[in-house]
């Protein structure tokens, strides 16, 4: 076997995967996990690049020898560099509230609908033209050079070279989706320097190679390569979903939920912007038509709220609670900003004339009732907006392990789940590396059954008898 390391950057942790892939098997190995806090200094919510940089160091260390280093991360944030190649500050949080307002200051450039028709991009508060708008007329901008996202910036100080990965400058709202490069009259109209960013590379581009001192620094024997894989984690993660044909919906699950379709071309019709949907760019060309919604960060939030209790007595006693007691709208902005979040559910239920939660228990059941709720209904509208009709929901990521939700999820959707592997993008990430270095060849088809004879998996069946209930609550939160 070959073996590959995917370094895969989450909003709350990263972690740095060992994966080892032959033509008829695969296997993963976490070999190193750190923390990523966010840090506010100066009333800003920043990333701790470097604290995260070095988890990468630690990781590639604890990994040994490997073939290649593939680089996957959330989207939309970026680190500006000077002339000389040095960072210009901390990247800032996605949740900083410097955003707050620049929705209408685009619009009062390019309308919604332009905006969609020219990237289908979904409109989130902290998209990176958003993020750019805000940044307008600052010193670190102004004498910016290069711009690189987030993976793009740890590739970049790994080997020294700077690329734009395709999948993850498809979250910009700066990409054609139809022709897959810049939209210059987007950014033209913006005020934005399209010169900012590096050459964009695809899934399976060599990125180059681990430099010396990195080399020294991970005790690793050179030459290593760094390969582009689809470096927007929802990119890897949709590439390790196991499915097999192509209709099925997949939800990739963590912070976020992440629920749509996997489809050939993008859907820019002025109903898909209505109904929110984004076009990201996918790996062998495909595009991936999915709603952001809220996620487990709700749950997660709780947590914290609550002095981080032990998860698995709250989800048994959610388990008890009566279904569908509230619901509320898990794509809602309002739940975007860190603090507070069970008084923010309770006034959400209160407002919509729905009982609060009593108990942490309901509190969870809430939500987990409130995620289904919102998987069922962008699965449904993303069927209807592209024409394609699904038999299956692929479960991948952190949401796997919460056997409730995957079974609110079938019974909410009606339809069949098949949850795993919890580690999609780890597995998609790798497996494009493994492609690139010639240790497995085909399309994603071919990966895919890969996965699918190499991992087990859990198979959720709705129950027919909650069908009822979950229209009534689609119409309650709709009509709220």
């Amino acid at each position: 076997m070959s073996a590959f390391a995917a370094v895969d950057l989450g909003a709350s942790s990263g972690r740095v995967m060992l994966g080892r892939v032959a033509p008829d098997g695969l296997g993963l190995e976490e070999v190193h996990r750190f923390p990523n806090r966010p840090v506010r200094t100066g009333g800003t919510l920043h990333w701790d690049i470097l604290a995260l940089y070095q988890g990468v160091l630690d990781g590639l260390r604890a990994a040994g020898p490997v073939a290649s280093v593939g680089i996957d991360s959330w989207a939309v944030d970026y680190g500006l560099l000077d002339a000389s190649g040095a960072l210009l500050g901390n990247p800032v949080h996605y949740r900083d509230a410097r955003t707050e307002g620049m929705s209408e200051k685009v619009s009062a450039v390019l309308s919604p609908a332009e905006l969609y028709a020219a990237t289908g991009l979904q409109h989130l508060p902290f998209n990176t033209v958003y993020q750019l708008t805000a940044a307008q007329g600052t010193p670190a901008l102004g004498i910016a050079r290069r711009l690189l996202l987030i993976p793009d910036l740890i590739a970049y100080w790994l080997t020294g070279e700077a690329g734009t990965e395709l999948t993850n400058a498809s979250t910009t709202q700066l990409i054609d989706p139809r022709t897959r490069t810049w939209s210059a009259p987007v950014a033209d109209a913006l005020g934005i320097n399209l010169g900012l960013f590096a050459p964009l590379r695809q899934p399976g581009d060599r990125a180059g190679e681990l430099l010396p001192q990195v080399l020294s620094e991970t005790g690793l024997s050179g030459p290593v390569p760094v390969t582009a894989v689809g470096s927007h984690d929802t990119a890897s993660a949709v590439a390790g979903v196991p499915a097999e044909g192509g209709d099925f919906a997949y939800i990739a699950t963590g912070t976020w939920s992440l629920a749509g379709l996997e489809l050939d071309a993008p859907v820019l019709s002025e109903d898909s912007r209505r109904a929110n949907f984004t076009n990201e760019l996918g790996v062998d060309g495909t595009v991936r038509y999915l709603r952001n919604i809220m996620g487990l960060w709700l749950l997660q939030e709780c947590l914290r709220d609550w002095g981080d209790p032990d998860l698995a007595p709250l989800l048994a006693a959610a388990a008890d609670c009566p279904p569908l007691r509230s619901v509320v709208d898990a794509g809602a902005a309002e739940f975007i900003a860190p603090g507070g979040m069970p008084e923010r559910l309770a006034a959400a239920c209160r407002r919509t004339g729905q009982p609060e939660p009593r108990s942490r228990a309901e509190t969870v059941r809430c939500i987990l009732d409130s995620l289904a709720l919102a998987h069922r209904r962008a699965i449904r509208d993303a069927s209807r907006l592209s024409g394609r009709p699904v038999r299956v929901v692929h479960v991948v990521g952190g949401g796997v392990r919460n056997e409730l939700l995957c079974q609110l999820t079938a019974d909410a959707c009606g339809l069949p789940v098949i949850a795993g592997p919890v580690e999609a993008a780890a597995y998609g990430n790798m497996l494009v590396q493994a492609r690139a270095a010639g240790t497995v060849s085909g399309g994603l088809p071919e990966l895919r059954g890969l996965l699918r004879e190499s991992l087990p998996l859990r198979r959720y069946e709705p129950d027919p008898g909650t069908a009822a209930a979950w229209e009534r609550a689609e119409a309650a939160v709709a009509g709220g």
